[in-house]
C-alpha cells in the first residue's frame, strides 16, 4: 500500500496517511466508519433495550396480552425493507438512503414516546422498522463500497464492539429506564426509545459532513421491481406473524394454516417475478448460480436460526434459574460478547494480511455447534463460572462467521450489487433467526411443564418433608405449591402461571423453587441441543464454499473503470460458479483504448472528487 500525500476536503490542509485501493485513507475510512457505527449501533441497542423494557411497556399501557405485536411490527417491517433498501442503494446511491433511514428511524422513535395504548405503539414501532430495515444492510454495504474484500476484513473488530456493546448496554439501559416511575417529567420506558435521538442526530451529522461517494450511472431503461417488493411482503408478513403468534394460536390452528398457504403463494409469486425481471429484479435469481453466494446464503439462515434461536434462552437462564435482574443478566452475556469481539478482530487481522477467510466460518460454525452442545448439559446447579467460561468460547465461534460471511458474499458479486448481496445476506439471516426464535421458545415452553412435573416427581417427597419439619414456610407461595404436592387433583395456580410469570420463582424458598429451576434448565438444555444441530448442519454446508480469494481493489474504484471491466470480472466469476477471485480479478482487459491489468491506479484527486457523490 503507497503512502502518499492527500489533500483533507476541508481546509485544504495536505496530512500523509496510507491511501487504500478506493483512494479513502484509514483516517477517513474510521471517520466514515465512527457515522456508520453509530447507526448500527441505533438498530442494535434497539432490539436488546425494548424486549428488556417491553413488560413494563404493556403493563402501563394495559396490553399486556398485545406486547408481542410490537415487537412482530418492527420485525416485519425490518425484514420487508432489507432487500428493498438493498436494491434502491445500488440504483440511487447509498448515502442519502442511509440519511433517509436515520432519519425515519428517528421520528419512528419520537412517535414510540407518544404511544398511548399498545395498538398505537405497534405502529410506530413498524414506522420505526421502516428505517431500521435500512441501518445493517447499508452500513455494511458502505463499507463494501470504500474498503477491498481483503481491507474490509480489518474493521471486523468495530463491528463486532457495536453488537458488544448494544448486547450489554441494551439490557441495563432498558432495566434502569423500566424501573423510573419517570425521568425529566417523561415516564421512565419512554427513554427506551427517545434515547435514539441524540444518537441518530450524531450519525447523521457525521455521515453527512464526511461520507462521499462516487455517483451512481443508472441505466436509462431501468424497471423499478415493484411486484417484486410486493410479493416479498406477502411471503414474509404472514410467515413472521405465525412465528410470532404461533405459540399461542396453535402451530396447527386455522389462523396458522392460513399463514402457512399465503406465505407460499407469496414465495411462488416472488420467484415468478424476480424471474421475469431478471438483472433489475429486487434479489436478481441469477445470484444464486454462483456457489459462495448460495452457500453463504443458506449459511446464513441456518446461522440466524441457530444464533438468535438458542441464544435467546441463555438469559434467560440466568434471571430464572440463577435470579439475576435483566441487568445482572445482560452483564453475564459479557464473556460471549468479548469472545465474539476477539475472534472478530482476530480474524480480521488474519485475512486482512493473508486473504485467507473460508476457513474462518467453517471453524466458527463447528466451534459453535460443539460448545451449544456443551452448554445443553447446564442444570440448574451448574456453576455460572462453567457457563461463562463455555459462553466464551461460544462467542469465539460466532464471531468466525458473523463478518466473514456478509465479505464473501460482497466479493462473490460484482461491484454494482453489493448492496443487494449484502440485504440478501442480512434478510435471510434476520428471516432465519425470527423463525429459529419462535420455534426454539416453542420448544422451551412445550417442554417446561413436563420437564417441572418430573423434577417434583423426584424433588416433591423431600420438600413435602422439610415442610413438616418446619424447615420451609407453609404459608404464601410455598404453601401453594405443598398444596399442589399433597393434593395432586387440586387447583394449584403456581404451576400454571410461573411460565407466563417467572418472577414467582424469586419468592419462593430455595427448596421450593429447585424443581421449577431444575425444570427450566431442562428445556433451556433440549433448545440448545437444537440450535448445535442446526449449527452443525451450518458447518456442513459451509464445506461447500469454492476456494476464496479476496480482491484487492474497492468497489469505489472499480465504479470508475466503466462496466466492460466489471462485466469481465463478473463473467469470469460465474463460468467458474464461484466468487471473483484475484485471477479473475487480475484478467486484462482493455478499456478506452488502454490496454491495462484490472484494478486502475487512483483517481486523481481534483478528478474523484467531482465522481463522488454528496
Amino acid at each position: 500500500m503507497a503512502t502518499t500525500a492527500t489533500r483533507a476536503e476541508t481546509g485544504g490542509r495536505t496530512t500523509h496517511d496510507d491511501v487504500n485501493a478506493s483512494g479513502y485513507t484509514h483516517r477517513q475510512v474510521l471517520t466514515i466508519l465512527s457515522g456508520l457505527m453509530l447507526g448500527m449501533f441505533l438498530a442494535a441497542l434497539d432490539q436488546s433495550i425494548v424486549s428488556t423494557a417491553i413488560r413494563t411497556i404493556a403493563d402501563d399501557l394495559d396490553g399486556l396480552s398485545l406486547q408481542a405485536w410490537a415487537t412482530t411490527a418492527y420485525l416485519i417491517t425490518t425484514t420487508i425493507t432489507t432487500p428493498i433498501y438493498g436494491k434502491l442503494g445500488d440504483l440511487y446511491g447509498r448515502k442519502k438512503l442511509f440519511l433517509f433511514a436515520i432519519s425515519i428511524f428517528i421520528i419512528g422513535s419520537v412517535a414510540c414516546t407518544f404511544a398511548s395504548s399498545m395498538y398505537m405503539l405497534a405502529v410506530t414501532r413498524a414506522l420505526q422498522g421502516i428505517g431500521g430495515g435500512g441501518l445493517f444492510t447499508l452500513v455494511l454495504a458502505i463499507i463494501g463500497d470504500i474498503v477491498s474484500p481483503r481491507e474490509r476484513a480489518r474493521y471486523t473488530g468495530y463491528f463486532m464492539a457495536t453488537f458488544a456493546t448494544s448486547s450489554v448496554l441494551g439490557p441495563v439501559i432498558g432495566g434502569l429506564f423500566a424501573g423510573q416511575a419517570s425521568i425529566l417529567g417523561v415516564t421512565g420506558w419512554r427513554w427506551v426509545f427517545l434515547v435514539n435521538v441524540p444518537i441518530g442526530i450524531i450519525a447523521l451529522a457525521v455521515v453527512t459532513k464526511n461520507l462521499h461517494l462516487r455517483a451512481v450511472t443508472r441505466k436509462p431503461n431501468l424497471r423499478i421491481d415493484w411486484w417484486g417488493a410486493l410479493f416479498i411482503a406477502v411471503a414474509t408478513v404472514p410467515l413472521l406473524i405465525v412465528a410470532e403468534q404461533g405459540r399461542e394460536w396453535g402451530w396447527g390452528s386455522a389462523r396458522a394454516l392460513v399463514s402457512y398457504a399465503v406465505g407460499v403463494v407469496g414465495i411462488l409469486g416472488f420467484v415468478l417475478v424476480e424471474r421475469a425481471m431478471r438483472d433489475d429484479a429486487l434479489i436478481p435469481l441469477r445470484l444464486f448460480r454462483l456457489r459462495a453466494a448460495t452457500v453463504t446464503i443458506i449459511a446464513s439462515v441456518l446461522i440466524g436460526a441457530g444464533l438468535f434461536g438458542a441464544i435467546s434462552v441463555l438469559p434467560q437462564y440466568f434471571q430464572i434459574v440463577h435470579g439475576a435482574s435483566p441487568t445482572e443478566a445482560g452483564l453475564f452475556m459479557l464473556p460471549m460478547v468479548v469472545g465474539m469481539m476477539t475472534a472478530g478482530i482476530v480474524v480480521g487481522q488474519i485475512t486482512g494480511r493473508t486473504g485467507a477467510i473460508r476457513i474462518f466460518p467453517i471453524i466458527g460454525s463447528g466451534l459453535a455447534a460443539i460448545m451449544m452442545g456443551a452448554l445443553s448439559f447446564l442444570t440448574a446447579d451448574t456453576n455460572v463460572v462453567l457457563v461463562m467460561a463455555g459462553m466464551l468460547l461460544l462467542g469465539l465461534g460466532i464471531g468466525q462467521c458473523m463478518q466473514p460471511i456478509t465479505i464473501i458474499v460482497q466479493n462473490a458479486v460484482p461491484p454494482k450489487e453489493i448492496g443487494v448481496a449484502t440485504a440478501s445476506a442480512t434478510f435471510f439471516r434476520q428471516t432465519g433467526g425470527a423463525l429459529g426464535v419462535a420455534v426454539f421458545l416453542s420448544l422451551l415452553f412445550s417442554t417446561v411443564g413436563s420437564n417441572i412435573s418430573s423434577a417434583f416427581k423426584s424433588e416433591g417427597p423431600d420438600i413435602i418433608a422439610a415442610a413438616r419439619s418446619g424447615q420451609i414456610p407453609t404459608t404464601g407461595v410455598d404453601g401453594q405449591v405443598l398444596k399442589g404436592l399433597q393434593n395432586p387433583g387440586s387447583s394449584n395456580g403456581v404451576f400454571a402461571s410461573v411460565q407466563d410469570d417467572s418472577s414467582i420463582i424469586n419468592k419462593m424458598s430455595d427448596l421450593v423453587a429447585h424443581p421449577f429451576q431444575a425444570g427450566f434448565a431442562s428445556s433451556m438444555g433440549t433448545v440448545l441441543i437444537g440450535g448445535a444441530i442446526v449449527m452443525a448442519v451450518a458447518f456442513v454446508v459451509l464445506n461447500f464454499l469454492p476456494k476464496i480469494e479476496l480482491r484487492e481493489s474497492a468497489p469505489a474504484s472499480a465504479a470508475a473503470e466503466g462496466s466492460e471491466g466489471e462485466r469481465v470480472e463478473y463473467a469470469a466469476g460465474e463460468a467458474a460458479g464461484s466468487p471473483v477471485t484475484e485471477e479473475a480479478g487480475e484478467l486484462e482487459a482493455t478499456v478506452g483504448g488502454h490496454h491495462r491489468k484490472d484494478g486502475p491506479p487512483h483517481l486523481p484527486e481534483e478528478h474523484g472528487r467531482h465522481e463522488r457523490e454528496g
